[in-house]
């Protein structure tokens, strides 16, 4: 195919995307192409005119919108031709969005719901407008504060979950577009909207916190239609709207929802016109959070106490559908949760939520439904959203009446894993099914007990999630969050979008707590692995200032604070300790596998002695962080044309890494912790010298021989902790790590039955016994060692969107085979190599706009481009 193809833009939308004012264009490069020299653009504006755009340029990627901002509800269809050698390509076929409704151009009044009492019923706002017949087209846009679904005639608008999503909504709120022509019709047409507290004034986080935003929920709703002779008209929320009770009696987005089919309609009352106070309206770059799959049943099963047991199989997030809601009157809870205990009932028990010295709070998640045994009746609670594998069900269902709705973002597939052993794809799904499910409108920690976006969590999966999916305007999105809810002095907060309100509300103890290395970095790490993952330099760019506001901050703390340690070893600082982040809170490495007691009991090192852990000295952990970021940030600002930032972010990379070796690495190669995490990450942030390198990864295999075998890395470590064995000369161990299956380790987890990764390496005892989250997904960026080193594709260094990268598969005898996709930027790669007695085969598909380098074990190396690549060759002597 002579054309480029897969034309888009970097916007969201359900039924199409739509973009603010200034989208930004890309494309892919016609098959056979390497490059391109310039290209012609072709746009259509709501279906008159053309305009031709031309540009010598070799950019495809995140073009900059070459016309005059867009202006509300304006469609637009676009289409490129690209230029090589002087010649131009065929044309794209067309590609179509819609500009969004700008907030300047809303009229809609906030409206807000007549409340008698609080007791967290969802509502139901009505409108009408009276219609020609002649209707040609009709666009609805609507937001909430709160969680909504829109109702045209009673048909519900969109596919869309959970809308308007999860934001920091003191500062940032998105809308949603739906063409709603065909549910439209000549004479009276009912508007209505269903409105719920959802994350602006529900349950929050681990503490359940209420009205994080606001203590009243509203909505906006503005309905533009065009008729055949091209007038138009325009209605929305307003007077005249009014208000009821819903029969959802209870909603509430972690504890659940009530629905009585038999409550008589309220009464309805006027609205509460502009009740609220809300940011302006904007447009999400992020894929709509949907209904995604279907999961049946693999058991029903009775519970002794009289409960009936369902079983998906599957660790995941949603809700469950269920059919034959019995006679008029009956009852039926449904109860979810991720484990069953010895007697093969539902606990939940491993959830509840816990402060040192204080009473626990309860983990729940409970859904009720009251039959008004009305035919084709059906209960599907999507006010609310639970992480769950089992239901507990109050009576006796069939096997055809009960569905789980897996509910997640929509995220586009990007990468596929197979290779000879099984219970690596086993470990590549589990992993993959733990980042969907917290992938819900945000990059959760988990999808029951806390539900946040800790910044910790995605720092670390984000560049596994990024070989998986395409994340760009998902994590983008979350990204608006993270420097919303940054502090006026530069930290960032511990998860975004940021229910304490820390920006604003004054709060001691999440205060101390916030500003940590591995957390607030992810404002650094994640616009960077965008960057190199799409080639997208204006998400650099939207995140400079707040980068440079955190790093600024990091590097204040270190010259200011120090650590009671190095207080106690000099009261004057050594010159080196300005650059020695250790005098301010750091989580530090973070669930590190636990030691047991003579009992053989797990011991907390946070809950046995909070106070000695939270004043332990972590600097170690925070210099090697503030290095990579501020190394990070000199990248940045050479990207992004800052030259004298460049230099001067360089400069301070290096004090920072030499501050670190004086203080944390000795002449032999050994780090002052001496833990596995340690080396890990001195050796994937390149903190240790050249000449000790090879000294350093020995104590680190040294630690796990030490180990049995076993890995002892925890939540900041663990995703390098194989690349650095395989790249440092041990890719046997890094393999026989990956293979071990006593705790702890990953095939351990699957033996014990997980389908998602766990919280805790020991998330379930011999005994049965689970603790903590059964499904944290940041420990699963294992799988992205498949990908680089198992199936062996990995992007080259330096280069971004994927425009050139290397295959070069890390051998072991246990695998024999392994195949893979993965949609780059430039095109779909697939990658095949299979070991056959003494011959390797490699085989390579390299797309237009990339460049490839295999490399064979015996070091031979092979450079090509666009096209199919297959070479064996010979690899006796080589460890396989």
């Amino acid at each position: 195919m002579n054309a480029p193809y897969d034309l888009r833009i970097a916007s969201g939308g359900d039924q199409f995307p739509v973009s603010e004012e200034r989208p930004l264009l890309s494309w892919k490069l016609p098959h056979a192409w390497r490059e391109q020299y310039g290209y012609d653009l072709q746009f259509r504006i709501d279906g008159a005119g053309q305009v031709v755009e031309n540009a010598s340029s070799a950019e495809h990627l995140f073009v900059a919108w070459p016309l005059p901002p867009l202006r509300s509800r304006q469609s637009v269809a676009w289409r490129v031709r690209a230029y090589r050698d002087g010649k131009p390509s065929e044309w794209s076929s067309w590609h179509e969005f819609e500009a969004g409704l700008l907030d300047r151009d809303w009229s809609a009044r906030w409206i807000s719901p007549h409340e008698p009492d609080r007791s967290r019923a969802a509502y139901l706002l009505a409108g009408s407008v009276e219609l020609r017949d002649d209707i040609a087209q009709a666009r609805l846009y609507s937001t909430a504060l709160g969680v909504y679904e829109a109702f045209v005639n009673g048909a519900r608008v969109g596919t869309a979950e959970l809308s308007p999503g999860w934001t920091s909504y003191g500062d940032t709120l998105h809308a949603q577009a739906a063409d709603v022509t065909a549910l439209l019709r000549g004479g009276v047409n009912d508007l209505e909207i269903l409105l719920s507290d959802g994350w602006y004034r529900g349950s929050v986080g681990t503490w359940r916190k209420r009205n994080s935003w606001g203590a009243t929920t509203a909505a906006r709703l503005q309905l533009h239609v065009r008729y055949a002779d091209g007038t138009e008209v325009m209605t929305g929320t307003g007077e005249g709207w009014a208000s009821r009770r819903s029969g959802i009696r209870m909603a509430d987005l972690m504890d659940g929802q009530t629905t009585n089919f038999t409550a008589s309609p309220d009464f309805p009352c006027p609205v509460r016109v502009d009740a609220v106070t809300a940011p302006p309206i904007a447009w999400s770059p992020a894929p709509p959070v949907r209904r995604v799959e279907r999961l049946a049943p693999r058991s029903v099963k009775q519970h002794g106490n009289g409960s009936w047991i369902v079983d998906f199989g599957q660790n995941a997030s949603g809700w469950v559908t269920l059919t034959d809601l019995g006679p008029a009157g009956t009852r039926t809870v449904i109860e979810y949760g991720e484990h069953l205990d010895a007697t093969g009932d539902l606990t939940t028990a491993h959830l509840d939520s816990r402060r040192p010295g204080e009473a626990a709070i309860p983990f729940a998640q409970r859904d009720e439904v009251i039959s008004s045994g009305k035919p084709g009746e059906v209960f599907e609670p999507r006010h609310t959203v639970h992480g769950f594998r089992y239901a507990r069900i109050s009576r006796a269902v069939d096997t055809a009446n009960v569905v789980m709705q897996v509910v997640h973002t929509d995220l586009r597939e990007t990468a596929t894993f197979a290779c000879s052993d099984e219970d690596l794809n086993r470990l590549h799904e589990a992993a993959k099914w733990g980042f969907r499910g917290n992938a819900v409108d945000i990059p959760t920690d988990c999808p029951t007990r806390e539900r946040l976006g800790w910044t910790g969590d995605y720092q670390i999966f984000a560049p596994t999630a990024a070989r998986l999916y395409d994340v760009h305007g998902f994590s983008r999105k979350w990204l608006r969050s993270v420097r919303d809810d940054q502090l006026d002095d530069g930290r960032v907060v511990n998860s975004s979008p940021d229910a304490n309100r820390l920006k604003t509300h004054d709060d001691p103890m999440a205060n101390a707590i916030t500003g940590s290395a591995g957390w607030g970095d992810a404002v650094v790490l994640v616009p960077w692995v965008l960057y190199e993952t799409y080639g997208d330099a204006a998400v650099l760019a939207e995140n400079w200032p707040a980068m440079r506001r955190w790093v600024e901050w990091a590097l204040a703390t270190a010259r200011n604070a120090r650590h009671p340690s190095r207080v106690e070893r000099s009261a004057e600082p050594y010159p080196h300790e300005e650059f020695v982040w250790d005098g301010s809170f750091h989580w530090g490495e973070w669930l590190e596998p636990k030691k047991r007691a003579a009992d053989g009991s797990l011991i907390d090192p946070v809950m046995s002695d909070p106070m000695a852990w939270y004043t332990a000295d972590k600097g170690e952990v925070g210099t090697a962080y503030l290095f990579r970021s501020v190394h990070i940030l000199a990248s940045v600002a050479d990207v992004l044309g800052h030259a004298e930032d460049t230099a001067r972010y360089r400069g301070t990379a290096e004090k920072v890494r030499q501050a670190w070796q004086r203080e944390f690495l000795d002449a032999e190669g050994r780090t002052k912790a001496g833990t596995q995490a340690g080396y890990v990450r001195a050796l994937a942030f390149d903190l240790v010298p050249a000449d000790r390198r090879e000294k350093a990864a020995r104590h680190l295999v040294d630690l796990i021989d030490a180990a049995d075998g076993h890995l002892g890395t925890g939540f900041l470590s663990t995703a390098d902790l194989l690349p650095v064995l395989a790249d440092s000369g041990y890719p046997d161990v890094a393999y026989s790590v990956l293979h071990q299956r006593t705790s702890p380790s990953w095939l351990g987890m699957l033996d014990r039955g997980a389908t998602t990764i766990w919280e805790d390496w020991d998330g379930v005892s011999d005994d049965g016994t689970a603790t903590a989250s059964l499904n944290h997904y940041s420990k699963g960026a294992v799988i992205r060692f498949l990908h680089t080193h198992t199936l062996g594709l990995k992007q080259a260094p330096g280069s971004a969107g994927w425009k050139s990268f290397i295959v070069e598969p890390v051998l072991n005898e246990a695998v024999t085979w392994a195949s893979g996709t993965f949609d780059s930027p430039q095109g779909r790669i697939a990658v095949e190599w299979r070991v056959e007695g003494d011959v390797l085969r490699i085989s390579v598909d390299v797309p237009g706009g990339s460049e490839a380098l295999v490399r064979f074990p015996d070091g031979t190396a092979v450079r090509t481009g666009p096209g199919r690549f297959s070479q064996g060759l010979e690899i006796m002597n080589v460890h396989r």
